[in-house]
């Protein structure tokens, strides 16, 4: 943990050296944003994007990127495009994975968009409509982004807490377009049977992909709810198949479901991307 503390503040302080650096009138863009209307979801959809520091080189024209949406879109956006920015770039010569394009999602409603299964609460409700949210994300956002950007077939799907469990829900499909996930301290109290009904169905094309998923500290009163929960799902997965899988379950005991993120992202991107 001490290292992992090292690398963040090595992130800050890379880029106030980077500001300073610069010309007073120079801006330092992170990223930009796009609008991309969605019949699927008949709305308009507000996404952020980071471009890799080589995208636009000239002598890099034929390079294509891996691409991570990021869900939560505006709370995670510059965190994820640091990480990944000092995990990438040959500034730092780090070498832990590859330059990619991030694209993160800005909320609408995380309570219809995060959950495939509706609770009963005593005020109305929009819950359940996370297939749908999944439809737009692979039939149309993926498909706009494959067309208008330098991308290679290889995505990961980045959701915490409610959007952790809807990763999860991303995993479990077989027809999911993404490649791999990182699931931070996922909501599987929402429907926890429904949980173990999906991994009982899981296919052997799930199975074969990379999911990382981050535990936080909710405290003792919440053990049950949340670590012990993580864990049993950990274990009905690895459980239905008797090949070594590709996941991986980490707890982090000093961080909380607010603060896990940071340390989550840098740990997940760091697992899957590791080479065979």
């Amino acid at each position: 943990m001490k290292n992992l503390t090292f690398v963040i503040l090595y992130i800050l302080l890379s880029g106030v050296q980077t500001t300073f650096g610069q010309n007073e009138t120079d801006d330092i863009i992170v990223g930009s944003k796009f609008v991309i209307k969605s019949n699927i979801l008949d709305e308009e959809r507000t996404c952020l994007i980071s471009l890799p520091d080589s995208y636009n080189n000239s002598s890099e024209v034929d390079k294509k990127y891996p691409v991570i949406i990021l869900l939560d879109g505006y709370t995670h956006f510059k965190t994820a495009s640091g990480i990944v920015h000092f995990m990438s770039s040959n500034r730092n010569r780090n070498n832990l994975m590859p330059e990619s394009i991030i694209i993160a999602i800005e909320n609408v409603d995380r309570e219809r968009d995060f959950t495939v299964t509706k609770i009963k609460t005593k005020r109305p409700n929009n819950m359940g409509g996370g297939r749908i949210f999944l439809n737009f994300i692979e039939k149309e956002l993926v498909p706009y982004i494959d067309k208008k950007y330098k991308t290679e077939p290889f995505r990961t799907l980045v959701g915490h807490s409610l959007g952790g469990l809807l990763t999860l829900n991303s995993y479990m499909d077989e027809n999911s377009v993404f490649n791999a996930y990182i699931s931070i301290d996922p909501s599987i109290w929402w429907n926890e049977e429904m949980m173990k009904n999906k991994v009982d169905s899981i296919s052997s094309i799930s199975l074969d992909k990379k999911l990382y998923i981050a535990t936080a500290n909710q405290g003792e009163a919440n053990y049950e709810r949340n670590k012990q929960r993580h864990d049993s799902l950990y274990t009905l997965i690895t459980k239905k198949s008797d090949k070594p899988l590709n996941i991986e379950i980490e707890y982090f005991e000093k961080e909380n479901h607010r603060s896990v993120p940071l340390v989550a992202l840098y740990e997940g991107l760091k697992y899957i991307n590791q080479e065979e």
